[in-house]
């Protein structure tokens, strides 16, 4: 039986609808799916959620909320830039253990055709690049980094990641996690300046 407006908390849902979306995908999940796991009426999820788009984009914002936490945690550590360089780029490469990527990927896609989707990701991408520009910003500006241009080196730096992601989440078997760290290691010491072996402490 579907349960009443008060009696569901709006992050049950977005929860529900993550879990649902993960599983599902966001092409092939329907409203329905998701108020039917929650236990609860499609009225009750568009008094939430005006629309299909901004339930998706806010549950895709909700479940990425935890690694954003994760990078301000690293943002607010102020420890030296090479230390949170090296923390950022294990942060954002894929683990192997997180369905994050695998949801960004699917994200990406979707946003092609949903414009609040887009917005979310878009900013939530943002978020992460600013991130890296602040490190090697700091690093240069403390001589440990040698970089004529950190904001293009972010940008190569992050697009390589993003584009070996896909590569490791949706071809498995294609390029290993350990791989995969060792391509970005390289290409970001290049980047910036500095010995390999500075990335592998």
């Amino acid at each position: 039986m579907a349960r009443g407006f008060g009696r569901i908390r709006r992050e049950d849902l977005l929860k529900t609808a993550c879990e649902v979306i993960a599983a599902q995908g966001f092409g092939h999940t329907r409203t329905v799916d998701i108020a039917r796991a929650a236990g609860v009426s499609q009225g009750l999820l568009f008094y939430h959620f005006a629309t299909k788009d901004r339930l998706f984009a806010e549950a895709f914002a909700y479940a990425a909320q935890r690694d954003l936490d994760a990078l301000a945690k690293l943002e607010e550590s102020g420890g030296p830039p090479m230390n949170r360089l090296r923390d950022l780029l294990r942060l954002y490469s894929p683990s192997g253990k997180s369905k994050s990527w695998a949801l960004w990927i699917d994200a990406w896609s979707e946003s092609l055709r949903s414009t609040e989707l887009e917005d979310v990701s878009r900013r939530i991408d943002l978020c992460w690049k600013q991130a890296l520009r602040r490190i090697l910003d700091d690093g240069v500006a403390e001589g440990v980094f040698h970089c004529s241009d950190p904001d293009a080196a972010t940008w190569r730096i992050v697009s390589l990641i993003d584009g070996l992601a896909v590569q490791a989440t949706v071809h498995k078997r294609v390029l290993t996690r350990a791989r995969l760290a060792d391509l970005v290691r390289t290409a970001t010491a290049a980047e910036i300046g500095i010995p390999l072996d500075a990335l592998t402490g």
